[in-house]
């Protein structure tokens, strides 16, 4: 798509640290989340698909068959993609904890389902989504010592908005103070930190992101993931949608805004993603999210127009 000419992308940072395209296999490692187990409240974030919530019960497979499966997958989209086989032997994978809060059980649990992704010989990188308010600091001890050995170790935190009246609305369980004091605490580790923002959450508007990515930058961050509000089935968000009380941002709108906000961002904090994408019927809104390149090809192109990122450090923040 081109944005590795405009931005300082994660598959770019790889790249050339590897010298090859260094794939994400994501993981459910069957954690759950305080906000779902009825340690903060049992309705989870209002953009989460809850409808499930009595029944999941995470991947069937273990950890390192879940990792065979994945890479297996990979093989079979490239065979059809060029038409023949090229084998696994020299790639190279991040394993993603993806599901949930991936720091959220005791830490020997924690530890034993980190060691055993890390025993696949080809995964280079461990990649740890979770929640600010569930991070102790002796899992941050753990990371930093994956990180010690070399292993390519990123915090990824889902703060969402940096603002506290919105993070009550969407049920998020946890405040700005929160992420504020666990990055401090993973920067101290020496941990990279990719935090996960979402745009077009209700009654937030352009400047409301661009008040958010301020308070980012000025606490520290290495990465940043940002994506716009989807709509999906079994969500709390859902119900609200269909009853007309809930609207979603167009391409155009998040172009705009996740553009913006791109100029601003330094050029040296890596962008690990920029736009989403949903499968139907999961997905109810945007339509546009239902296609994996469309809002990608849009950021590109308005990127190359209005300049790429960094180009407004000197000044990111005029509009506040």
């Amino acid at each position: 798509m081109g944005l590795d000419k405009y931005a300082n992308t994660f598959g770019a940072v790889c790249k050339a640290k590897y010298g090859t395209r260094v794939k994400k296999l994501t993981i459910d490692a069957k954690f759950t989340c305080p906000n779902r187990d009825g340690t903060l409240g049992k309705g989870g974030c209002t953009f989460c698909n809850v409808a499930s919530f009595s029944h999941e019960m995470g991947s069937p497979l273990s950890i390192s068959e879940q990792l065979q499966a994945g890479k297996a997958n990979m093989e079979i989209k490239r065979i059809q993609k060029v038409g023949s086989a090229k084998g696994t032997a020299s790639d190279k994978f991040i394993a993603y904890f993806q599901a949930y809060t991936s720091t959220y059980d005791e830490y020997q649990v924690l530890k034993q389902k980190y060691d055993e992704a890390l025993a696949d010989g080809h995964i280079v990188g461990l990649h740890v989504g979770t929640r600010p308010d569930c991070v102790p600091d002796e899992v941050l001890t753990l990371l930093a010592e994956y990180q010690s050995r070399g292993v390519e170790v990123w915090l990824e935190l889902g703060l969402q908005s940096a603002h506290n009246h919105t993070l009550k609305k969407i049920n998020r369980g946890h405040e700005f103070d929160a992420y504020a004091n666990t990055v401090t605490r993973a920067r101290s580790h020496g941990l990279k930190v990719c935090t996960h923002l979402i745009l077009g959450l209700p009654g937030e508007s352009h400047d409301d992101y661009m008040q958010t990515l301020k308070m980012v930058l000025e606490l520290g961050v290495e990465g940043l993931k940002i994506h716009p509000l989807h709509i999906v089935e079994g969500s709390t968000m859902a119900k609200a949608w269909r009853a007309g009380k809930l609207s979603t941002l167009e391409l155009e709108q998040y172009v705009y805004s996740v553009g913006e906000m791109i100029r601003a961002i330094p050029s040296d904090v890596i962008l690990h993603r920029v736009s989403a994408y949903a499968k139907k019927p999961m997905l109810l809104a945007p339509e546009w999210c239902s296609s994996r390149w469309d809002g990608l090809v849009a950021i590109v192109d308005n990127l190359k127009e209005h300049g790429g990122q960094g180009v407004n450090t000197h000044s990111p923040f005029t509009l506040l």
